[in-house]
């Protein structure tokens, strides 16, 4: 109940920010566990292309705001939201605002020396997804938008 109302006290676009966050977290989860990877593949971008990392002022309010929704989101959904559903939400709700990024893919080894592998999402200077740790995986792949 206090989640409730929680969002009711959210102001009316911060509501519909969080709203779609949600349908398309759900949409992501669902396209991961029924396509295959090489289906999806070219929606995400254009593969081993990067956007621009220069911050662009005029985007930086709604890149965070979409970090924010998304981020708050996969907490509150049921079920797992893994960092690649999340970065996948992220992209599609920065291209339908026509601002570009670039989805990382990236691997590293726990202590148990087993592969771990991560996914997450930058838009300008702005790491939407995946945490403030990424720099601990190489990049093995990627995929951009073409510039707006």
């Amino acid at each position: 109940m206090l989640r409730l109302i929680k969002f009711l006290r959210l102001a009316g676009s911060e509501r519909w920010l969080l709203t779609k966050a949600v349908v398309l977290l759900g949409i992501a989860r669902i396209a991961l566990l029924m396509i295959p990877f090489r289906r999806l593949a070219p929606f995400l971008g254009t593969h081993m292309a990067e956007s621009s990392e220069k911050d662009e002022p005029e985007n930086r309010e709604i890149v965070e705001r979409v970090s924010w929704a998304v981020q708050t989101a996969s907490r509150h959904l049921p079920g797992e939201c893994t960092c690649l559903a999340q970065a996948i939400a992220g992209k599609s709700m920065l291209k339908l605002r026509g601002i570009s990024s670039t989805l990382y893919f990236g691997v590293t080894k726990d202590e148990e020396q087993k592969l771990k592998a991560h996914a997450w999402l930058r838009s300008g200077d702005v790491l939407v997804t995946g945490g403030s740790d990424v720099n601990q995986f190489a990049v093995i792949s990627n995929f951009a938008d073409e510039k707006y």
